[in-house]
C-alpha cells in the first residue's frame, strides 16, 4: 500500500484528537478499524507514531516529525484540491461518483432524462469515504454511497444525503460448495470458511461483517484480502466465501444466497450538491432510479425469490 494523502489526514486527527477513540469518531471510522489503519501507515513509514498509553495517543518523536511535514503539506494540497474543483466547476456537466452498487447506470439515465444537455461523467471507488470528501469539496455533483447500520455516513455540509433502499447483505459462494445447495446460509456455517474480504481502512465494510460474526460467537478466517474483481475471482476459485450485496448478478462459477436470519444490511444512499445542478430535480431522480433499483432487484433470481418470502420492506 502506498502512502496517501487520507494517511496525513488519519495522523493529524489523532494528534489533534488526543485518543483514538475520539479520532474515530470524527472519522465516521470504528476505533479498532482506526487501530489497523495506523499500524498499516507506521508500518509503511518504518517506525511508531504515537505512544498509547492509558492517557491517550502521544506522538513519537518520529510521530513529531511525520506530523510537521504532514501539517506542512495538507494546506497546500487542500488549496490545490479547491482551486482544480473551482475550476473545473461547469454547470453543463454532472460529475458523478460511485461505489459498486447498482444504482450507477440508473443514476445516469435519471440525470439525462431531467438534465438532457448536461455532459454526464462518472467514476467508481470501493469506498464511499473519499467520495463524500470529493462532494464536499465540489469534485463531483451526485454520487451513490452505501452505509450499514450504526455505521451511517455522516452529515456533511453542502451535501444533501438521501437513503434509497436497505436490503440484506448475502453470502458468496463457489457454485460447487456443499453450502450452495441451501436456500438460505447460517453465518455460523460461513465462519467455518476462509474468507475474502475487504480491505479494513474503507467505509466499515470489514468491521462491520466482523462485528456480526462476533456476535455470534464465531471469528472466520480471513487469508485473503480483496475487492472487486479479484474477490471474485477467489470465490470462483473454490478458495474463499464471502458477502456481497444481495442485487449481486451471479456469474459461472459462484452463487448468491441469503443468509439466515438476515444478520446484516446494506443501505444504499444517493447523494448531491445542495447547491449542484440536481438540487432543484432531487424528487424527480429519485423517483427513477429508484424504479431502476426495483428492477435490478427483481432481476436477482436470489433476491427476487428472498422477497417474495420476505414482503415486508427491509430496514
Amino acid at each position: 500500500m502506498d502512502l496517501e494523502v487520507r494517511h496525513l489526514r488519519v495522523v493529524c486527527a489523532i494528534a489533534e484528537a488526543k485518543s483514538l477513540t475520539r479520532a474515530a469518531a470524527s472519522l465516521s471510522l470504528t476505533q479498532p478499524g482506526l487501530s489497523a489503519q495506523l499500524r498499516r501507515i507506521e508500518n509503511m513509514l518504518g517506525g511508531s507514531l504515537f505512544d498509547r498509553a492509558r492517557g491517550g495517543a502521544v506522538p513519537t518523536a518520529f510521530g513529531e516529525l511525520v506530523l510537521a511535514r504532514a501539517r506542512a503539506i495538507l494546506p497546500g494540497v487542500d488549496a490545490l484540491l479547491a482551486d482544480t474543483a473551482r475550476q473545473q466547476s461547469d454547470p453543463g456537466r454532472v460529475r458523478v461518483g460511485s461505489v459498486g452498487a447498482p444504482l450507477l447506470g440508473h443514476l445516469v439515465l435519471a440525470i439525462r432524462e431531467v438534465l438532457p444537455d448536461a455532459e454526464v461523467t462518472a467514476r467508481c471507488r470501493y469506498s464511499s469515504v473519499p467520495l463524500l470528501e470529493d462532494l464536499a469539496a465540489g469534485r463531483l455533483e451526485a454520487a451513490v454511497l452505501g452505509d450499514h447500520p450504526e455505521r451511517e455516513l455522516p452529515p456533511t455540509g453542502g451535501v444533501v444525503l438521501t437513503p434509497l433502499a436497505t436490503e440484506p447483505v448475502f453470502a458468496l459462494l463457489p457454485s460447487a460448495h456443499p453450502l450452495a445447495a441451501q436456500e438460505e446460509v447460517g453465518l455460523e456455517q460461513l465462519a467455518r470458511e476462509d474468507w475474502a474480504v475487504p480491505r479494513p481502512d474503507g467505509d466499515g465494510t470489514r468491521e462491520y461483517w466482523s462485528s456480526a460474526c462476533a456476535l455470534a460467537d464465531h471469528r472466520p478466517s480471513t487469508p485473503y484480502e480483496a475487492e472487486g474483481r479479484p474477490l471474485l475471482e477467489l470465490v470462483r476459485a473454490g478458495l474463499a466465501v464471502s458477502l456481497c450485496q444481495a442485487t449481486f448478478t451471479e456469474v459461472p462459477g459462484v452463487a448468491v444466497r441469503p443468509l439466515a436470519g438476515t444478520p446484516l444490511r446494506y443501505r444504499h444512499v444517493l447523494a448531491w450538491r445542495s447547491d449542484g445542478p440536481l438540487a432543484a430535480h432531487g424528487e424527480e431522480v429519485l423517483r427513477r432510479t429508484l424504479a431502476g433499483y426495483l428492477d435490478s432487484c427483481a432481476a436477482s433470481p436470489a433476491y427476487a425469490a428472498w422477497r417474495r418470502r420476505n414482503p415486508a420492506p427491509c430496514g
